[in-house]
């Protein structure tokens, strides 16, 4: 080695010397200091005539573009028609068991089918693994008309139940997802709908996950593709009309972390899995949910007038959870703001405030400040003096 290349070896060049220096930096820093003075970046830009990002627990929207648009839901919903039918199995109104007897209108039913017969009974199990897996319309009405006598009466059903999740931009007309002027949703509602089914039935959930399924000597597969592109996916469900374009709901859990996105309206089969992997993979690296407070957990203690007891503790009556940037947990800023007198009688449960947690200003997450257990008024003396000392109050 000369001396020129000694001196390149032992002295590089200052660009390198300041680059190895902050790659020196990164790598003592990151990623406690170093993310928590990085914000999250603009979501990627998502081909989708809607979309949204959604944290199931916390039920924060990370991101979304025209998630309020009324959009058709094509086969997205048979995820409503499953949750009615699982309601109905949860109440004991029917059984996997029950053998389903298959109407001539089931088995002409167009577009993806399970190929079940007219005149053979078929098990529910057998009918809703052929609704979820194969997104089978025949399967899907068999059901409708099993649970409520006729697939309109059906959606009936389907509505009452939107209603009570809180999906107030949807209406269905029938229990498949075929075209129809007054059958829509939006990507917002369908987010509520995924959240419900995965909370409320996570056994029968685990179905969306099923890769493929065999009825009558016929083997389909699961058309969400993301099933086998990544391994953190178990479900959910594909849509897919000439109207409504490309759809799906997608959910993964990494860690203790679950994201539900909704692409409506992708140009293709591959586009609707591209586009939530994207979402999924901008999720999963710039955000992270917490749990702040559990439920019954006592935030503050306040003074009670009036009452067989002085004080009073006050907590939430459901657990906070919050999504935040990643790095940005040790940013956050709780306030509580409590109602300035509280006299007895004091019921547990009722409110008495508001807890507010901040971030650069602004509020992620709110929720009331509910009394912990109850209070019974004082005896008429000490009632009066309590009366007295709220003059100087």
């Amino acid at each position: 080695m000369n001396m020129t290349e000694l001196s390149k070896a032992l002295f590089p060049r200052p660009t390198q010397m300041v680059a190895a220096f902050i790659c020196f930096l990164l790598a003592v820093t990151a990623p406690a200091a170093f993310a928590a003075s990085i914000s999250a970046p603009p979501a990627p830009d998502i081909a989708a005539r809607g979309y949204l990002l959604m944290d199931y627990n916390s039920s924060h929207i990370i991101a979304s573009r025209k998630a309020d648009e009324r959009l058709e839901p094509a086969s997205l919903t048979k995820m409503m028609t499953s949750y009615v039918i699982l309601c109905e199995l949860d109440s004991g109104k029917i059984s996997l068991s029950d053998e389903v007897l298959i109407s001539e209108k089931a088995w002409r039913m167009p577009g993806s089918r399970t190929f079940i017969e007219v005149g053979k009974r078929v098990s529910v199990e057998t009918l809703l693994k052929g609704m979820i897996i194969q997104s089978g319309n025949d399967a899907t009405v068999a059901l409708a008309e099993y649970v409520a006598g006729s697939e309109d009466t059906f959606a009936n059903l389907m509505n009452q139940t939107a209603t009570a999740l809180g999906m107030t931009a949807s209406h269905f007309v029938n229990s498949t997802g075929l075209p129809h002027a007054d059958h829509y949703t939006n990507a917002r509602d369908m987010a509520l709908l995924a959240q419900a089914l995965i909370r409320d039935f996570p056994e029968h959930y685990a179905w969306y996950s099923v890769r493929q399924f065999t009825y009558n000597g016929i083997k389909q597969y699961n058309r969400n593709k993301l099933l086998w592109q990544n391994d953190k996916v178990d479900g959910i469900k594909t849509g897919h009309t000439e109207a409504a374009g490309f759809c799906l709901v997608a959910s993964a859990k990494q860690d203790d972390m679950r994201l539900i996105t909704v692409v409506l309206g992708a140009k293709s089969e591959n586009a609707r899995a591209r586009e939530s992997q994207k979402l999924l993979s901008y999720g999963f690296r710039f955000f992270e949910t917490h749990k702040l407070y559990a439920p019954g957990e006592a935030l503050t203690e306040v003074r009670v007038w009036k009452g067989d007891a002085d004080s009073l503790a006050l907590g939430l009556n459901k657990e906070m959870l919050i999504t935040i940037p990643r790095g940005q947990y040790d940013n956050l800023n709780a306030n509580m703001k409590v109602t300035p007198r509280i006299i007895a009688p004091v019921n547990k449960g009722k409110q008495y405030g508001m807890v507010d947690v901040m971030l650069d200003g602004e509020t992620v997450a709110s929720q009331p400040l509910v009394a912990l257990q109850d209070v019974a008024e004082a005896g008429l003396i000490d009632s009066l003096i309590d009366e007295a000392l709220l003059l100087f109050e």
